[in-house]
């Protein structure tokens, strides 16, 4: 499955000297069900769908304007279009699409492994399923959302020409530096972190959500042989600290280990760091991550700390609106 071509050097977008490096913070919004079991329509609830509410008030405290990336489950619940219609309406979030394909109507397809990544469905059945949704969001915030998140990052052949047609402006479903293909899904291995042009004719810019090497094996760019290596390999391969696969999350990453990641990152020149988890996380038992009480406090925690080192680092946080007025066209 493939999404876009690899994007060449004048593929990448440029930002003005101003912008400098900034960061963004992306959530998926999203139900609760059950990680280690085969998904099903059905299973899932929406017990923490105002967690996110405490999380809010976090981002606002370091001023940051967080990136809700919302599914179905979500904006279809009277409580889900409360509360992002009004953190859109006041101005305190930006809001985007989730498609979870098997939990977002029309229910026209087998619920398999396969079909769990929007972009292997047939055409019209995904565009249907996108649309539903954008509406919904559009209805329950007054604006259309502009940035796409395709769930399980399953973004397909066609979901360029999906985002083309519907005005999207921004796609985030790019996790560089990983291979979903022994689960039917895409293949990331070989795309750069940084933004670039997904459409420049029409203004469509691809955000990689940010994931970098490090260890004495690393050089960005030239890593993608052994990023394909057995999961065994590569554990070993991290534990000798030859090479050690950074995602910005709080989802099984220390905070040691992110702040290496964003020192990084920040090396390396990326004019914006993408962070990202998924909302159930913000209470506890509904992802491996967050299990108990104290995990919770944890999860805060690693945000304090890494919010504060991005300040004392000099990098601000960013949003789409200031994203796109920095972008020299």
């Amino acid at each position: 499955m493939t999404f876009a071509r690899l994007p060449g050097k004048d593929d990448f977008v440029r930002f003005s000297p101003e912008f400098g490096q900034r960061y963004l913070v992306t959530v998926d919004v999203e139900e609760e069900f059950d990680w280690t079991r085969p998904i099903e329509r059905e299973a899932y609830s929406l017990e923490a769908i105002e967690a996110i509410t405490d999380f809010q008030k976090l981002c606002e405290d370091y001023g940051v304007t967080p990136l809700y990336l919302v599914d179905w489950p979500i904006i279809s619940d009277p409580r889900g279009r409360e509360i992002y219609g009004q953190l859109v309406r006041e101005g305190r979030a930006e809001v985007g699409i989730q498609l979870h394909p098997w939990v977002n109507p029309p229910f026209d397809e087998e619920v398999t492994q396969r079909n769990t990544y929007a972009g292997n469905l047939p055409k019209e059945l995904e565009r249907a399923k996108f649309y539903m949704l954008r509406d919904a969001i559009a209805e329950a915030t007054g604006k259309q959302p502009i940035a796409y998140r395709a769930g399980r990052y399953g973004i397909g052949n066609e979901t360029l020409n999906l985002l083309r047609e519907a005005g999207v402006r921004f796609d985030t479903s790019v996790r560089a530096n990983f291979d979903y293909r022994k689960a039917e899904g895409p293949d990331f291995s070989q795309y750069p972190l940084e933004p670039y042009w997904l459409d420049r004719k029409l203004g469509i810019v691809e955000l990689p959500v940010t994931s970098v090497y490090w260890g004495l094996l690393r050089r960005q760019g030239s890593l993608f042989p052994l990023a394909q290596m057995a999961s065994v390999t590569k554990s070993l391969m991290a534990r000798g600290r030859l090479l050690e696969r950074i995602s910005l999350t709080p989802e099984g990453i220390t905070v040691d280990e992110v702040i290496r990641g964003i020192d990084i990152a920040l090396d390396d020149g990326l004019p914006i760091l993408n962070f990202s988890f998924h909302s159930p996380s913000l209470k506890p038992g509904y992802t491996p991550y967050v299990r108990k009480d104290e995990d919770v406090t944890a999860f805060y925690d690693w945000w304090h700390h890494v919010l504060s080192y991005l300040a004392e680092r000099g990098v601000r946080p960013t949003s789409l609106a200031e994203i796109d007025a920095g972008i020299v066209r």
